[in-house]
């Protein structure tokens, strides 16, 4: 509806930018995929590829249509994150599923500034992936958090516990894998903040 109600402004925006999510791509396992790889065909890449769909009038009245393709958004104010934060400060955080999944994560700090990037850079348009330069695995990004915070990971989190814990949001997030590349924004020169796992965890919590 908000697509198709800027599609017939008289005074048009210059950019609708529109929320998606890496979900697209579905579970694709240790292929790496970008902005240019298909959708993939559970709930969550149909989900997206439906709503990036729903832009279309913008774009086609000629106002740059940007849909942004969110990974994993680290920070403390919600999300992933901060429901880990508590079991991992009380030294029960662990790997989730099998930790051979691949987390393609974003800090809050890059995907602000990677949305002012767009803005400014008339050149980007259709799907953008915003997230960093290197994924991790489960295992990698456990591992690390614990050392950030100092603390072990005793205690591996099975596959329905996560589910319990993080409702869709573990399916989604934690136990699909997802080895993304944000194609299009490095090619138009953008510089990540922070292009290592440890370094963004320990600017969000201060370490």
């Amino acid at each position: 509806m908000l697509s198709e109600k800027i599609s017939q402004l008289k005074i048009k925006p210059t950019l609708f930018i529109s929320g998606s999510a890496i979900g697209f791509y579905g579970d694709t396992g240790k292929s790496v995929v970008d902005e240019s790889s298909p959708a993939g065909t559970d709930f969550l890449a149909e989900l997206s590829v439906q709503w990036e769909k729903a832009s279309e009038p913008a774009k086609l009245a000629g106002i740059r249509t940007v849909n942004i393709r969110t990974g994993i958004v680290l920070s403390t104010e919600g999300g992933a994150l901060k429901k880990m934060l508590l079991p991992f400060k009380l030294g029960l955080g662990g790997i989730i599923g099998n930790g051979q999944q691949m987390m393609s994560w974003v800090s809050i700090n890059d995907y602000t500034k990677m949305i002012d990037f767009i803005i400014n850079t008339p050149a980007l348009v259709g799907p953008v992936n915003l997230v960093s330069e290197y994924p991790v695995t489960n295992k990698e990004f456990s591992k690390t958090l614990a050392k950030v915070l100092n603390r072990p990971t005793l205690f591996p989190m099975p596959a329905f516990i996560a589910r319990l814990a993080f409702g869709e949001m573990a399916d989604a997030l934690l136990l699909s894998s997802s080895h993304v590349q944000a194609t299009k924004l490095q090619a138009l020169g953008y510089k990540h903040i922070e292009k290592e796992l440890e370094d963004a965890l320990s600017v969000l919590l201060n370490k």
